[in-house]
């Protein structure tokens, strides 16, 4: 794929009605989303980063709840706004590298790295429409939605260098990754013994109260794992011996039909103010936990 390749795609509208707008904007976008979050942390310079520059082995799911609203701005506010947004985040990760437990040097800024953290966010926009969503996408919603994630991804001012071109380039680069690249980190060993067995020390919750994350726990907490697990590829599933049966792939597939039938009732106006509010109430409860640029 070629540089000049990238930038034309990166010439795709971002707007309100556009595809990629109204796929983020539904609630149901987020729930690929922990299965993309781990996915991010079998990345070997994603997991030593986050493992390295973050009190992750303390408090995992503080890393989500700081980061999704913030990158969810990136589609969701006007195209100025979300490019001072995408800039921000990309000068959060300035200061983010080293070495990890097998001497190899990483950056957060790396292009490749940078890139495969955006590149779950694709994969869990398009998981999210193929499980979640009645309608099903034409060949040519595939290209435009994509097109539409590469404008995204130039949102943050970084090399475009690692995009691939087209729709097919990226599934072919996302497997290969999925298939040769991803490693059993130590964050991700983390992350799957805690998605396995759960943790009476984690909090679930982006704000402490001892009741209420009780409560989201024994609410949550195997719905999550199942959802998580179900979403996951696959080859990802297989490689690292998540625990995945045929009878939990029937029960999936007819809990995501549900989901696909049982939206159809709840009104669009609803199901949008509902994930702009919950973004904006987990970042207002996050702000002062946020990295601060380097300098």
């Amino acid at each position: 794929m070629s540089a000049p390749s990238a930038r034309a795609a990166a010439t795709a509208t971002i707007e309100p009605g556009s595809l990629l707008w109204r796929y983020a904007s539904d609630l149901r976008s987020l729930m690929p989303g922990a299965a993309a979050g781990l996915m991010q942390l079998l990345h070997p310079g994603i997991g030593a980063g986050v493992a390295e520059h973050s009190a992750f082995f303390d408090a995992p799911f503080d890393r989500i709840y700081r980061s999704v609203p913030q990158i969810w701005a990136t589609i969701l506010t006007p195209e100025a706004a979300a490019g001072d947004r995408g800039r921000g985040i990309r000068d959060l990760h300035r200061g983010i590298g080293g070495v990890d437990e097998h001497d190899r040097r990483y950056h957060a800024l790396e292009p490749e790295t940078f890139w495969w953290a955006h590149a779950t966010f694709t994969w869990e926009i398009f998981r999210a429409a193929e499980l979640f969503h009645p309608r099903r996408l034409t060949a040519e919603d595939h290209e435009l939605l994509y097109a539409e994630t590469v404008t995204w991804y130039s949102r943050y001012g970084v090399s475009m260098r690692p995009v691939p071109a087209d729709y097919a380039a990226f599934q072919s680069k996302f497997w290969h990754i999925c298939t040769k690249e991803l490693e059993l980190t130590p964050a991700a060993a983390r992350a799957l013994d805690i998605a396995k067995s759960g943790s009476d020390t984690i909090s679930m919750i982006p704000f402490r109260s001892a009741m209420l994350d009780k409560a989201s726990k024994f609410v949550a907490e195997k719905p999550m794992r199942f959802i998580t697990f179900g979403c996951m590829p696959a080859i990802v599933r297989e490689r690292f011996d998540i625990p995945w049966s045929p009878a939990d792939q029937v029960r999936f597939s007819a809990m995501a039909m549900a989901y696909r039938q049982g939206y159809r009732m709840m009104p669009t106006r609803i199901n949008h103010w509902t994930l702009r509010s919950t973004l904006r109430y987990i970042g207002s409860q996050t702000r002062d936990q946020r990295f601060q640029p380097a300098a």
